[in-house]
């Protein structure tokens, strides 16, 4: 059986056993996602991907961190380390709230457009991490990520109605921000 058709239970159960096809195929699977979700926090791609292949190899030297019988889903699993590690590095770390400003390479023929696009794209980046961390952490899982609020709310330890609240704050915080921007 190909790896690639293995539940990612399946996969790491193999990975307990030993198997580097296995760990390889779990991580092709989801470094991209979870690359995402990082630069999402940190801002800067060397730091995202470090996270991501860090974690990932602290999953390779201790697979059994991960229990199958607690009925907890791997993405969720890992999501939650990843989430706590982005927090963890960005205390420590303040300077990482900058954000890249090679960020995004735009081969788009109109370049005033384009310009404008990135502007957009900085200022909301911008206010997003402005947020409480809490309420960057439900934007970025409900709304990036596409989780469902439920799932959402079991990796931040919360319940859906608190998770829910979260959202509504920040929508709400971000809309104040960028209405302020646009006055301006």
């Amino acid at each position: 059986m190909a790896l690639s058709s293995l539940s990612d239970n399946e996969l790491l159960q193999k990975i307990q056993q030993g198997s580097h096809p296995a760990f390889a195929e779990l991580a092709t699977r989801y470094a991209a996602t979870f690359y995402r979700l990082c630069y999402r926090y940190l801002g800067q791609h060397e730091e995202a991907e470090e996270l991501v292949q860090v974690t990932f190899l602290q999953l390779w030297e201790k697979p059994y961190q991960w229990d199958e019988t607690r009925n907890t889903k791997f993405t969720t699993w890992f999501y939650k380390i990843l989430v706590n590690k982005c927090l963890d590095r960005l205390k420590k770390h303040s300077h990482l709230h900058l954000h890249d400003e090679a960020l995004v390479e735009d081969k788009a023929e109109n370049q005033e457009a384009s310009i404008i696009l990135k502007q957009k794209q900085q200022i909301l980046e911008n206010a997003i991490r402005s947020l409480p961390k809490r309420q960057q952490t439900a934007l970025n899982l409900c709304f990036y990520e596409e989780m469902s609020n439920k799932e959402a709310a079991t990796i931040m330890g919360i319940s859906v109605k608190a998770l829910e609240s979260l959202l509504i704050r920040a929508k709400n915080s971000l809309k104040q921000q960028l209405a302020g921007q646009t006055h301006e």
